[in-house]
């Protein structure tokens, strides 16, 4: 799994922030490492020099082999809780997604025939 951590120009990245990031999520999405080709994460400032709570965010795409990507974002008052917030979301995407693709039973449909989400 290749984790690739991008920045934009409001915040200061470093190498150890940036494995800090790679080795959570590997950590994260370690049971379902295989499927995954690419994670990108985007870190962004969104109020930038102005400030306020809750403008840092962090939004990931995780790239599966041979379907669309999953995205997940959140935002928090530092780098590292949207990090982990966006993660956990992630997590749990991934999971349903997943599970529902590997249903022994096939995907699940209503009376009327219509596909369940």
């Amino acid at each position: 799994m290749h984790v690739e951590v991008r920045t934009d120009n409001h915040i200061q990245g470093s190498e150890k922030l940036f494995e800090e990031i790679s080795d959570g999520l590997k950590d994260a999405l370690k049971h379902h490492a295989d499927q995954i080709t690419r994670v990108e994460v985007h870190l962004a400032d969104v109020n930038g020099p102005k400030g306020a709570a809750n403008d840092k965010r962090c939004l990931m795409e995780v790239r599966l082999a041979g379907h669309q990507p999953i995205v997940a974002s959140h935002q928090a008052g530092t780098i590292d809780d949207a990090v982990d917030g966006a993660t956990a979301k992630l997590s749990r995407s991934l999971e349903s997604t997943l599970g529902r693709l590997h249903d022994p039973k096939g995907p699940q449909t209503s009376i009327g025939g219509d596909q369940v989400i």
